[in-house]
């Protein structure tokens, strides 16, 4: 079977013919002339309207999909048309967008792969530039935001990542629908701003769609919310919660430990931080043992530790009302305590008491797991690279690996 057999089964273009396929000088490629089918019709790149012929321009290059190693070129020269609308402009052909040297199947082709390995890694896997897979990446992201649907989004979540050293943060807003979960916008930097301009993109009639969000207790992100979706149920991220909790008990532990020590008592606390933070479950057997040896004594990190292990019983109600109920309980307690760090969190959760509650009232089905979750593999895919130079080139990989973009279609699917 010839090449030129395979092309035409698998990349055929009507108006266009595969006129013979040859190893190139260097012996290390293949080139394949193209030519206009007779009496086939040249297509207006601005209108996208049939146009009688005015030129020829010198012959391009296409790179194609490699084949066993050797690179593959499509060689075509260029017809330019008189159009009636946009005047003597260059044709437009199916297989290439603009001045692009790279085949539509060659950049889906290689974006596909720059999913699975690092960009450096596809570009040496099939001898192309890291630059043609970021054109490529590139050229992908960019078909896929124009033509994806923002229609039904009923939840949404939103947080941030450090994504470089000196408190450089992106916000990041991602879809959290039940069954269904993408990246929707990458904002630079953490703050009012940013985040406004993920409502600026879906628009004042998406945003009203929304029926829940869930973040975390930054002011700025609270005041947003309560602007552009004042409509949706506002759950408060579970998981920062719980972090802050474990960073008072942490605070209550040093300082207790630090004062036992000035004071010359026995080191009690010494090797007991993740007895104390890590949960029941998560615990070895040699930290079982200390901490049962640590419950014995009557000390403020003891007791901190009981109310933050008591908290736990909070996210296992199912009523709203009852759930108050136990916090208000809770807070009444931590505010006895007379451990400041755990009175300073008891006054947290009563300032965002309603939106804590709203977690019950969306019945559990939302919550900040699927973030985190999110999180990490964003982390991934700067990881896998060890970073992205610019912001710009961060964002594409982003998109690419989380956004579930629609693609474009192809004469035959090469991957």
């Amino acid at each position: 079977m010839e090449l030129i057999t395979i092309l035409n089964h698998c990349h055929r273009h009507r108006g266009f013919v595969y006129q013979h396929a040859r190893f190139a000088a260097d012996q290390q490629s293949i080139e394949v002339e193209v030519r206009p089918r007779a009496g086939a019709a040249a297509i207006c790149s601005g209108c996208h309207q049939p146009a009688p012929g005015y030129d020829h321009l010198p012959q391009r290059r296409f790179e194609f999909i490699p084949l066993w190693g050797f690179l593959v070129f499509l060689l075509y020269r260029m017809r330019r048309v008189e159009c009636r609308n946009c005047g003597v402009v260059v044709e437009e052909v199916p297989w290439c967008d603009g001045k692009h040297q790279l085949t539509r199947a060659y950049m889906l082709f290689l974006a596909r792969w720059a999913r699975k390995l690092s960009w450096k890694e596809t570009a040496e896997s099939f001898h192309t530039s890291w630059d043609k897979v970021c054109d490529a990446v590139e050229y992908v992201v960019g078909w896929g935001l124009e033509h994806r649907t923002l229609q039904s989004i009923r939840a949404i979540g939103v947080d941030e990542i450090q994504y470089a050293k000196g408190h450089k943060y992106l916000t990041l807003v991602y879809q959290i629908d039940q069954g269904f979960t993408r990246l929707l916008w990458v904002g630079k930097e953490r703050t009012l701003e940013s985040f406004q301009g993920f409502f600026t993109v879906i628009g004042e009639q998406l945003a009203s769609q929304i029926e829940f969000v869930c973040s975390d207790m930054w002011k700025p992100y609270l005041d947003v919310i309560r602007q552009k979706c004042s409509q949706a149920l506002h759950i408060l991220d579970r998981f920062h919660i719980v972090a802050k909790m474990n960073k008072a008990l942490d605070e209550v532990r040093a300082a207790e430990s630090r004062k036992m020590a000035r004071e010359g008592h026995e080191p009690l606390l010494k090797k007991s931080r993740w007895c104390v933070l890590k949960r029941k479950e998560n615990l070895t057997s040699q930290q079982n043992l200390r901490l049962r040896e640590l419950l014995r004594y009557n000390l403020q990190t003891v007791r901190a530790y009981l109310l933050k292990e008591d908290f736990q019983q909070f996210w296992e109600y199912n009523s709203p009302t009852w759930a108050g109920n136990f916090l208000d309980f809770w807070c009444y307690q931590t505010m006895r305590s007379r451990i400041e760090p755990m009175k300073k969190i008891a006054r947290t959760l009563r300032a965002h008491r309603s939106l804590l509650l709203n977690y019950f009232k969306a019945k559990k089905q939302f919550s900040s797991g699927v973030i985190e979750g999110l999180n990490n593999k964003a982390k991934v895919t700067m990881r896998r690279s060890y970073g992205f130079r610019t912001f710009r080139i961060l964002e594409l990989a982003l998109y690419h690996s989380l956004g579930k973009l629609p693609e474009p279609e192809l004469t035959h699917d090469f991957f």
